[in-house]
């Protein structure tokens, strides 16, 4: 673990005093913890999300916390309500200095069992999304000489997972949109793009799901708490880093999948069968696809995020000795 002297703390926190932040997806999950973690060091932050009342309830935490806050309710599939929210930004605090593309929705079901319908509508979301963020962002960025893009993607941006192809799909695009991004900006100085890729967060995000595989869902093991993820987009926004990962789980699967992508993908198949769902059965459902769920907002999911080290340490080893015996078996059998 990573150790920040009280120094060094001081420092970080001076460098975000003040500082805008626009975040979308905020009124749960990663999302309200990233605006939360902001508004604790004094940066000004737009909270965005469907609902007006979790947006309103998360400003005055905010306000509480230590930073200024306004809440615009925003839904990221409409341009030009997130040019509005863009708008809003710059007219009550002059600028946007970081701009964290967070809203996001989650299908699971097998690629011909799920409605098409619901399947446009994550990439939809997840994707364009964010391209409507990276668009509003950039703007603001160049009018001021510089700024701050995070784009939240997923450990599942470089590796797959069954029952889940248009969620898989939308975060490959959000790390493609990235790279792109970078490439394009590639003769400007002052704006950063940085991709953050979280492997499975104990969030409201599972509960929330639409699921069309007949089982309620839950994330796989082992699971993080949101607040290592709020870390790490806070971290980019002072120093900003091109790609990192949230949970080691994201590079160990990724390495694997590197190394031999046939057999980890069979290796993930099996794996996923157990761990990504609780043997309750769960009628087909929406979820929160179209319209924002009901229930009291929370950072957390209820999914054991916040179980001690030691347990996820455990689990790592098994995923890292998992790795070492499927390069072994590889080699051999090559």
């Amino acid at each position: 673990m990573t150790r920040v002297r009280t120094g060094q703390a001081s420092s970080m926190t001076r460098r975000l005093r003040n500082r805008v932040v626009v975040i979308t997806g905020a009124s749960s999950g990663i999302g309200r913890a990233t605006a939360l973690s902001f508004a604790g060091k004094g940066a000004t932050v737009v909270v965005a999300a469907r609902r007006a009342g979790p947006l309103e309830e998360l400003a005055r935490e905010c306000e509480q916390a230590g930073g200024r806050a306004l809440a615009v309710p925003t839904d990221v599939t409409d341009e030009q309500a997130v040019d509005a929210l863009a708008r809003s930004a710059v007219d009550n605090f002059g600028r946007v200095d970081v701009w964290v593309n967070n809203a996001g929705v989650y299908l699971l079901g097998r690629v011909e069992d799920v409605p098409m319908v619901d399947f446009r509508r994550v990439l939809d979301v997840n994707l364009v999304g964010q391209v409507h963020g990276a668009r509003a962002a950039l703007r603001c960025f160049r009018d001021q000489g510089g700024g701050v893009l995070v784009n939240v993607g997923s450990m599942l941006s470089k590796v797959p997972a069954p029952y889940g192809t248009a969620y898989v799909a939308s975060k490959h695009g959000v790390r493609a949109l990235s790279d792109t991004l970078r490439t394009e900006l590639a003769g400007e100085k002052g704006i950063s793009v940085c991709t953050v890729m979280p492997a499975a967060i104990d969030t409201p995000l599972f509960r929330h799901a639409a699921n069309y595989t007949g089982r309620a869902p839950k994330p796989p093991r082992p699971v993080y708490p949101p607040e290592k993820v709020a870390r790490i987009i806070v971290a980019c926004a002072q120093r900003p880093q091109r790609e990192v990962f949230a949970g080691s789980a994201g590079r160990v699967a990724t390495l694997s999948h590197a190394l031999l992508p046939k057999r980890t993908e069979r290796v993930t198949a099996r794996a996923m069968e157990r761990e990504q769902f609780f043997d309750d059965p769960e009628p087909d459902t929406i979820g929160n696809l179209y319209s924002p769920a009901d229930d009291p907002p929370d950072v957390g999911g209820g999914h054991g995020g916040r179980t001690r080290s030691t347990v996820r340490t455990v689990v790592l080893a098994a995923l890292l000795g998992s790795v070492a015996l499927i390069v072994l078996r590889g080699r051999a059998e090559g």
